[in-house]
């Protein structure tokens, strides 16, 4: 690609069919969705809503009325630029977990000094090289590397010496229960190594009302996003899901702390999956999806604990966008 139009990489083994590393990921839905579906109760993995079809559906609940998070992170951020070109060294290395379509990380990039490297991970692969292709056409000077990974595993990141700095926007730290959330800052520390930074959008806790009508919108298209798993399931590894017999229901669950999202059959029902037949009885759900909202005062905790000193952080009473530095 010509310097016109920066710099762009997909990391080797990380394309597109029929490469083993898809027929690996493809191998590992089909055993995870398996596995969950035979576990009481019925669960799959939250990372699996995000084939295409998914990641274009969350991009439409992002601009919904009802869903705050998304334009209190985005105007949280603006009121940080200044603070955080600040305290963020110039030609830092910016990696972002769970990228999607690359939006918010550019309200980053507008705010740094000159910044170098950006590598971007994501576990939509299609979705992730079209959107990196546009930000590195957008951003001359900066090396676009984008990476498919579950960034919920351990994952090689392949950055330079020099300053370093997550990006880990979207209050996505709440899909991992807080053991799990513990273990990911751990890694995240790590990779950043000492003096490295970190920048993290999380949920605060706050009136269920408003939680419910977050994630029960109005026009359903949260319900359609939750659906699409069972048409992926339908495409991907051969099941039967009749979409229109499960519907969607995402409570908050005030002694957890979390809103969960479940797909209830409301009729008895058998169903093919990958070979292997499943019973749902009347009312029986499938857990898709956490959600875990923290006050601020809790999430410094957890953040601290991990490694992180808690440093700057700005919120409007509903969301809040922290930065943390690596110990």
């Amino acid at each position: 690609m010509s310097a016109r139009h920066g710099t762009f990489r997909l990391q080797r083994g990380e394309t597109t069919p029929p490469q083993p590393s898809l027929l690996s990921s493809i191998e590992g839905f089909r055993a995870d969705v398996l596995l969950g579906l035979a576990h009481a109760p019925k669960a799959i993995p939250s990372k699996y809503l995000y084939d295409r079809a998914g990641s274009a559906l969350f991009d439409r609940i992002a601009q919904l009325p009802e869903y705050y998070p998304w334009r209190s992170e985005l105007g949280l951020l603006r009121d940080a630029r200044d603070d955080l070109a600040r305290v963020v060294p110039p030609h830092a290395h910016i990696i972002e977990y769970g990228a999607g379509s690359l939006l918010k990380v550019r309200l980053l990039l507008d705010a740094l000094r000159e910044p170098a490297t950006y590598v971007p991970l994501d576990i939509s692969s299609d979705w992730l090289i079209a959107a990196g292709k546009q930000l590195a056409s957008d951003y001359p000077s900066l090396r676009v590397r984008p990476v498919t990974a579950d960034f919920s595993r351990p994952c090689e990141i392949p950055l330079p010496p020099g300053p370093r700095l997550a990006f880990f926007p979207g209050s996505t730290i709440g899909n991992f229960v807080p053991g799990d959330a513990h273990v990911f800052l751990e890694r995240v520390r790590s990779q950043l190594g000492h003096g490295g930074g970190l920048v993290i959008g999380v949920d605060l806790k706050k009136d269920p009302d408003i939680l419910w009508r977050a994630y029960n919108d109005a026009a359903g298209v949260t319900a359609a996003f939750n659906r699409n798993v069972l048409t992926r399931i339908n495409r991907e590894i051969g099941a039967g899901f009749d979409c229109g017999l499960f519907r969607h229901y995402a409570p908050y669950n005030a002694h957890d702390g979390r809103v969960e999202m479940h797909l209830v059959t409301d009729c008895t029902q058998a169903v093919h999956v990958g070979g292997r037949l499943f019973c749902f009885r009347e009312g029986e759900s499938i857990h898709t999806e956490n959600s875990y909202k923290y006050t601020i005062d809790e999430f410094r905790a957890l953040a601290r604990n991990a490694g992180f000193f808690p440093s700057e952080v700005w919120s409007d009473g509903l969301f809040a966008v922290h930065y943390l530095k690596a110990n």
